[in-house]
């Protein structure tokens, strides 16, 4: 089939961002056929972001999972891109050197190539759960040029640490990006639809949140993930979607000049006291 490539955001004024809001579960395979299903159905989005850890979920021995970014599993997105002429943000799993894994989230243009990639700085050490047993942590904030735009992307337990969304966006993040797999339990859904709002209201900025659709069944270990949820928020904190708790795709129109219009009238941002903090 003949690549489809589109202008992105910077030519364009406009952009659609398709949010996938997946199931994932034990099995690898199963689990990039509903990515690729995905993407063809966001048809002609600029744009698809995927949950956090999209190539297996938590629970799994996620070392045997693992790939380069060269490697077959990311090989599969990148032709898929390339196909329907759609930009991709996805988790996956990269081996790290002492036998963990590092949780990446990694961009891929509408052309197929590898824009970069993100390795999720603060692990999940919280409610029970001990990511850092599996996962090392990556070592610097990341802001993706991609699909037209500055993208900076959070990984799901990375969006309680306001300085990282702060950071990227004085990087020139337009966009912040937080794919996640966020565990379900007391408050949890809670926790998610309201830190990733304030992101988007504290930095004026616009928000694509994608969870990972709820699991089904418990995974081989620990608590059951994903609440769902997931939410296109603008620069003056307006939820424009929220998939609610079923596996779903929606595909959203985002306007940048917007960002540049609250900021007038609400310059918060340039109000910082850097004097004293």
């Amino acid at each position: 089939m003949t690549s489809v490539i589109r202008p992105g955001i910077g030519q364009t004024g406009a952009m659609r961002v398709a949010l996938c809001q997946i199931e994932v579960g034990d099995d690898p395979k199963e689990n990039l056929d509903r990515i690729v299903g995905a993407i063809a159905e966001a048809g002609d989005a600029d744009l698809a972001v995927f949950p956090e850890a999209s190539q297996v979920r938590f629970g799994n021995v996620l070392a045997e999972a693992a790939e380069p970014l060269d490697g077959p599993f990311v090989t599969a997105v990148r032709a898929a891109a390339r196909e329907h002429g759609t930009a991709v943000l996805v988790g996956v799993f990269e081996p790290a050197p002492d036998g963990r894994v590092y949780n990446t989230v990694v961009g891929i243009e509408a052309t197929g190539e590898i824009a970069g990639s993100y390795r999720k700085l603060h692990l999940f050490d919280a409610f029970g759960d001990h990511e850092s047993q599996h996962v090392a942590a990556g070592d610097r904030p990341v802001v993706l040029d991609l699909a037209g735009t500055r993208i900076g992307v959070i990984t799901c337990y990375d969006v309680r640490f306001p300085e990282l969304a702060r950071e990227l966006v004085d990087r020139g993040a337009e966009i912040l990006a937080i794919p996640a797999a966020w565990a379900q339990g007391v408050f949890k859904e809670e926790h998610w639809t309201t830190l990733v709002r304030a992101r988007a209201i504290e930095n004026t900025t616009w928000v694509v949140a994608v969870d990972k659709a709820p699991d089904r069944t418990r995974p081989p270990k620990g608590a059951p993930g994903g609440v769902g949820r997931s939410r296109l928020i603008d620069p003056m904190g307006v939820v424009l979607t929220d998939l609610g708790p079923h596996a779903r795709i929606q595909v959203m129109e985002l306007d940048p000049a917007l960002t540049e219009k609250v900021r007038e009238f609400l310059p918060s941002l340039s109000h910082r006291r850097r004097d004293v903090l």
